[in-house]
């Protein structure tokens, strides 16, 4: 089996590529051809992962020509530079490592808050030039005060710890933040608005998107109390940079501390030049520690997938343990052959909704990456290229109604999986287990219950239940020369509803299907084709 290929297009520790080597991972290490576009399209057509920091951009352009990709790794937590809707769409998964700078980026808020209370920056300057102003650096102290957080995830659990460990009052806004754990925290949760008119400190730790945007705009800036002074070492876009200068000037603001900027490389800006505004160049995440961190990190994560399956902080996949993937990967092939049945027999049928009933042992497991898994192989059947990266975004984008359903134990399996596909015309269900010898089964289709292991190339037909059935399917398949693995059937009662799943050793020509239609004895003849590799 060939080696699995990685690119590292940027500045990545040595023990990092390192690690790629020792996981038996080929790898390309060119830290400078990241910021040659053309040439890194040049080349990226060989590759099965590449691993980045900020240089590289990750570009619908350079997706088409990376017809071998499979997983896109930032050292880093801000991913910024790669379009993850086209990777998703390519069915590239976009990784990222949001816990390898925590501690550093949390440090560089606190120390960004020392700076701008004492207006050390200005008052080292000042005294660089030879002066000394003493009285011109009236500076304020953090014990006692009030600080928001905005954002209470990784990085600002961390720094509500730290800020608490200088005696300051914690007060935190995040929807997604429980009371729970904020009583675990010992910080006070409050609304934006309580946060905005109480707070002497506001620090964000929020992500960049359509609901943070502008987070502190100008109108939230003016529900603030006079004198606040505000840190952002999250990302650029947080805040209203117009409106946060403006309010500078007019004293309502005391003073900012930023690390990050709307537009990057920020050469210039609107604060820049201010009194008592600190900028540093985005080194939130600029440690010896945590560059090897993050370095590391992607190395470990990005083999684990290349190597064995394991998704761990992916961006447009569920995360799938270590594990995970040796207990799950007969049911992940199990969901994939259910998919891919019932995609053959939809016959381009627009699919309106899929229903996922998870059953036992089946149901205990990571249903997010089943249903990747079970929705790319109904999606093969109309595009071969469609993986359980790209699946859900293309079945979103048709309007496909997915719901999921999981139960105790409710029949003879430990577990099993039953997937219903509806469309305008008709209603298709199917059901299959993994045995104990770890290979998929299917156990029921049409209602109607089988036991037929999965072959690389079947048969599948219905009929009404009658003698003759078994007698033309094996004569016709031997007088054309196709010998039957496999053979199960199935019926609703007798002289009811029936249906036989051949497994056989070659596809079966169309003149042998031609041939049982002929007999007059089947309703359906579908030829159907499964990865079973």
């Amino acid at each position: 089996m060939t080696a699995p290929k990685v690119l590292v297009s940027d500045k990545l520790s040595e023990t990092a590529v390192q690690i790629f080597r020792d996981r038996g991972i080929d790898v390309d290490y060119l830290p400078d051809v990241g910021k040659d576009k053309d040439k890194l399209a040049e080349i990226i057509g060989q590759y099965d992962g590449l691993a980045i920091r900020s240089a590289t951009k990750v570009t619908p352009s350079l997706l088409e020509h990376a017809t071998n990709l499979k997983v896109v790794g930032r050292a880093g937590i801000g991913t910024d530079n790669v379009d993850k809707e086209a990777a998703s769409k390519k069915g590239v998964i976009v990784m990222n490592t949001p816990f390898g700078n925590m501690i550093t980026t949390a440090e560089h808020a606190i120390a960004m808050m020392f700076a701008v209370a004492r207006q050390i920056p200005e008052a080292s300057a000042s005294t660089h030039a030879g002066k000394w102003e003493k009285n011109a650096f009236m500076g304020v102290e953090l014990t006692g005060k009030t600080l928001g957080v905005i954002g209470a995830g990784n990085i600002g659990g961390i720094v509500c710890d730290r800020a608490r460990g200088l005696k300051m009052k914690v007060v935190a806004y995040d929807p997604f933040l429980s009371q729970e754990k904020a009583d675990k925290m010992k910080v006070e949760k409050v609304e934006l608005d309580d946060l905005l008119k109480r707070a002497d400190f506001i620090t964000l730790h929020v992500p960049l998107t359509d609901q943070t945007r502008n987070i502190l705009s100008k109108e939230n800036l003016l529900k603030t109390k006079k004198g606040v002074r505000i840190i952002n070492c999250a990302r650029g876009g947080l805040i209203d940079e117009e409106a946060l200068a403006e309010l500078l000037k007019s004293g309502h603001v005391a003073g900012a501390a930023l690390d990050v900027f709307a537009v990057e490389p920020a050469k210039e800006n609107v604060l820049f030049g201010l009194p008592n505004v600190v900028c540093t160049p985005h080194l939130g995440a600029s440690t010896t520690e945590a560059q090897e961190n993050v370095a590391l990190q992607v190395a470990e994560q990005m083999s684990d997938y290349l190597l064995t399956g394991a998704v761990t902080n992916a961006l447009n996949m569920p995360n799938v343990t270590a594990e995970e993937a040796k207990v799950m990967g007969p049911w992940i092939k199990l969901t994939e052959h259910l998919g891919a049945f019932i995609g053959q027999m939809s016959d381009n049928e627009p699919i309106k909704a899929i229903n996922i009933l998870y059953d036992g042992e089946a149901a205990t497991m990571n249903l997010q990456a089943l249903n990747c898994s079970l929705i790319a192989g109904i999606m093969k059947a109309i595009n071969p290229d469609v993986n359980m990266v790209s699946a859900p975004l293309i079945a979103k984008e048709k309007g496909i109604q997915i719901s999921t359903t999981n139960q105790e134990q409710s029949g003879a399996f430990e577990g099993y999986v039953k997937v219903t596909v509806v469309t305008d015309k008709r209603e298709r269900s199917i059901a299959g287990t993994v045995f104990s010898d770890g290979k998929p089964r299917f156990i029921q289709i049409k209602g109607i219950n089988i036991d037929a292991e999965v072959g690389r190339h079947m048969l599948y037909t219905t009929n009404r239940d009658e003698p003759g059935i078994i007698g033309a399917l094996g004569v016709t398949m031997g007088s054309n020369g196709v010998n039957i693995a496999n053979f199960t059937l199935g019926r609703s009662h007798a002289g009811g509803e029936a249906i036989a799943l051949l497994y056989v050793d070659a596809p079966v020509p169309a003149e042998a299907r031609a041939k049982l239609a002929e007999t007059g004895l089947f309703n359906q003849i579908k030829p159907l084709e499964f990865d079973v590799a």
